[in-house]
């Protein structure tokens, strides 16, 4: 299968380029608030998924291998020959693809709440959600998708944001959310990561329960060199939950010299 036009928005400039690679379930808004934050320094590209936001919603399936063509068709698209990488959850699995497949286009590598492996249980798990989908849309899973994207606290303390949220998951086309959770039900990058040679952050949520803090100390054990950082009470989407932290780190880490 060949790669898709990807609808991005681009901040310009003249900095080093950092692309944003969103959750499943969300498109490039995900990262309004850290695109403002890096905008002064870098050139901020943030993608929609293929089946996600504006871009197209090819037939499935989907491969991880071939979203990270898709983000890498971007690059080419603006003319930009190497680029940071930040993503969050699926992005975050993306940007393993990514990292291994074009390993001369990145230059440093954030991978946020996300997982190299679900082990045994992931591809029934990740049917499971498939099904679910296909029987009632994806209205069915809303409600158990907040409890994993939010802590409790969060949901309580913030009810305007987390609505915003998850009508914009509602808005998620039903055959670009399932493309996806294709790709993931393959994911098994574990063995694979020591051959990643980009700089590399791993941030945690310390509430994440969908892909828990142990699953993030996994990827940056296996990565020669990488770093972890866990955001106290943050849950999956910890750049929604903390958004100062995140791009404390992210900021930090990219800005870094060496």
């Amino acid at each position: 299968m060949r790669p898709v036009d990807l609808h991005f928005t681009d901040s310009g400039g003249p900095g080093e380029a950092v692309l944003l690679a969103h959750a499943i379930g969300c498109d490039h808004r995900m990262w309004d608030d850290l695109a403002a934050r890096l905008a002064p320094r870098f050139r901020v590209v943030a993608i929609d998924a293929r089946g996600h936001g504006r871009s197209p919603v090819p037939r499935r399936p989907y491969t991880l291998e071939l979203l990270a063509d898709d983000a890498c068709a971007v690059l080419d698209r603006l003319g930009i020959s190497r680029a940071h990488w930040v993503g969050l959850s699926m992005g975050g699995m993306v940007g393993q693809a990514f990292a291994l497949r074009h390993p001369a286009r990145i230059n440093r590598l954030v991978i946020a709440n996300s997982t190299s492996t679900y082990g045994d249980e992931g591809r029934p798990l990740w049917q499971g959600r498939i099904k679910m989908v296909q029987e009632g849309g994806l209205a069915a899973i809303r409600d158990n998708v907040e409890a994993r994207y939010f802590s409790e606290s969060f949901r309580q303390r913030e009810p305007a944001r987390v609505e915003a949220v998850m009508t914009r998951f509602l808005e998620t086309p039903a055959e670009g959310y399932l493309g996806c959770c294709d790709a993931i039900s393959h994911l098994d990058f574990a063995d694979d990561l020591v051959r990643i040679k980009a700089r590399t952050l791993v941030i945690a949520g310390e509430a994440d329960v969908g892909t828990p803090p142990a699953m993030s100390q996994a990827i940056a054990a296996r990565i020669p060199g990488a770093r972890l950082a866990t955001i106290p009470g943050a849950a999956h989407l910890s750049v929604a939950e903390a958004p100062e932290e995140f791009a404390r780190l992210v900021v930090d880490f990219l800005g870094a010299p060496g």
